[in-house]
């Protein structure tokens, strides 16, 4: 899943963002206010994290901004700022969550799958498509009984494409959500790794999960 990073500290934009694509997230960073603004409102992203201070338009202005613009993406506050006026501003603004600089790393994940979860029309912690699961928590894929090792990369396209079951997925859509802001799409970089996937998870199988949808892009499903 994809995470939008507003943060103008840049050893702690780092920290996160470097955190969240261990934890098999994909994380596009903005350094201020403006350039958050523009990602939030141009690009699509299942969460966005915070700063309160930042340069050009704040994080309580952007926020009001962005709900204004009726973009409903979960949104996770950072903030050294820990009186309950500030959080309650906050919260008003459209916010979704708060969380208090210094913070743990486990805790800002927690509170991001957290966010996560609430704004999915399933609760579970897995995914499923035929004899195929992928387990969300632990990051494992077990298909027929046996474990299937990925790399980061290769899951974070799987995890999309059984989010985006019986559906085609474009290569713009995984390539949007898997990769950087400023990853260039004209790429082949998607195809290679669907074929990496695709033999790990379909070669020595009964039946094929991935179907290329020719000129299109890519659909998993059960047949």
């Amino acid at each position: 899943m994809r995470i939008l990073v507003i943060e103008d500290e840049k050893k702690v934009a780092s920290f996160i963002k470097k955190g969240l694509e261990e934890e098999y997230f994909a994380a596009d960073i903005a350094v201020d206010g403006k350039e958050g603004l523009n990602m939030a409102t141009t690009e699509e992203y299942d969460a966005i994290i915070m700063d309160i201070m930042l340069p050009f338009i704040d994080g309580i202005s952007l926020l009001k901004e962005i709900r204004k613009r009726q973009i409903v993406t979960p949104v996770l506050m950072l903030t050294v700022k820990d009186s309950l006026k500030d959080k309650v501003e906050g919260l008003d603004a459209g916010a979704d969550d708060y969380l208090t600089k210094p913070f743990a790393f486990e805790e800002l994940i927690a509170r991001i799958r957290a966010l996560l979860r609430r704004n999915e029309t399933t609760k579970s912690s897995k995914l499923k498509v035929g004899d195929l699961v992928l387990d969300l928590q632990s990051h494992k894929v077990i298909r027929d009984n046996q474990e299937i090792v990925l790399t980061p990369k290769e899951y974070a396209i799987l995890e999309y494409l059984m989010r985006n079951s019986n559906k085609v997925v474009s290569r713009t859509k995984l390539i949007e959500h898997v990769y950087e802001y400023h990853f260039d799409p004209e790429t082949n970089i998607i195809d290679v790794y669907i074929n990496k996937v695709r033999s790990k998870v379909d070669t020595n199988f009964a039946s094929p999960l991935i179907h290329t949808i020719r000129g299109i892009g890519y659909i998993i499903k059960d047949e």
